[in-house]
């Protein structure tokens, strides 16, 4: 598909754009190559693609960093592979 003079004359009116004489010639070039892009993405194959960015509602959910005090850290710390001075031992990371 050729983007057409008139063609993007109308959309740079829709999007009030002012595009001088001497710049049309780049401009349709330039839209040209976008529709060709977006061409090639559409045609690209997903057959058999099982995982996509971006398809679902997660997101990050970050709360507020909040000190608690827990009154049974024996309990808290029962898991613990290993623990020293009523915290986790964990190994450096560096």
């Amino acid at each position: 598909m050729k983007v057409e003079r008139e063609e993007l004359l109308h959309i740079a009116k829709l999007a009030n754009l002012k595009i001088n004489e001497e710049e049309i010639d780049d401009y349709l070039l330039n839209l040209q190559d976008i529709l060709n892009f977006a061409n090639i993405v559409n045609d690209a194959p997903v057959e058999g693609l099982k995982e996509t960015v971006g398809s679902d509602d997660r997101y990050n959910v970050f709360r507020k960093d909040e000190v608690k005090e827990f009154e049974d850290e024996e309990s808290l710390l029962q898991n613990a592979p290993e623990k020293e001075n009523h915290m986790f031992k964990i190994p450096k990371v560096l």
